[in-house]
């Protein structure tokens, strides 16, 4: 049985599998938006939506906690530096999943993983600003 078991082992090894998802959310933190497969676009949200909540509690541990996980100086610095400020007031949800379909070589479903906007850009598209406008 595979109670609270939690990982989508996409046909690789345990060390592909760890670097293959640090590839891809460095790619997602840096360009906003990765396109991928469904099954990877699911754990990847897993492993983005924990370390933007590492970055958002900011500290020099946490920092040295996401730079072992993502082993990308760049997207730790992207991430402390704008990914996390931008969600200081979201509880979790800092991802969103498109589904584009299949892929046409296999037949694998194909989406897109990318980051939502931030608080500040949610607060002003509330429904009473936008009849306003």
């Amino acid at each position: 049985m595979r109670h609270r078991v939690h990982t989508f082992k996409v046909g690789r090894s345990g060390a592909h599998r760890r670097s293959m998802l640090a590839n891809m959310v460095s790619s997602l933190f840096l360009n906003g938006q990765i396109k991928t497969t469904l099954v990877k676009a699911k754990e990847a949200r897993r492993f983005a939506e924990k370390l933007i909540t590492l970055g958002k509690q900011g500290d020099l541990h946490r920092r040295r906690l996401a730079a072992a996980r993502l082993r990308n100086k760049d997207a730790v610095k992207m991430l402390f530096g704008e990914i996390a400020p931008r969600y200081a007031g979201r509880a979790g949800g800092y991802t969103r999943i498109y589904k584009l379909g299949q892929r046409i070589g296999d037949g694998a479903e194909v989406c897109l993983l990318q980051l939502v906007e931030g608080a500040e850009a949610a607060a002003k598209a509330t429904p009473a600003e936008a009849k306003a406008e």
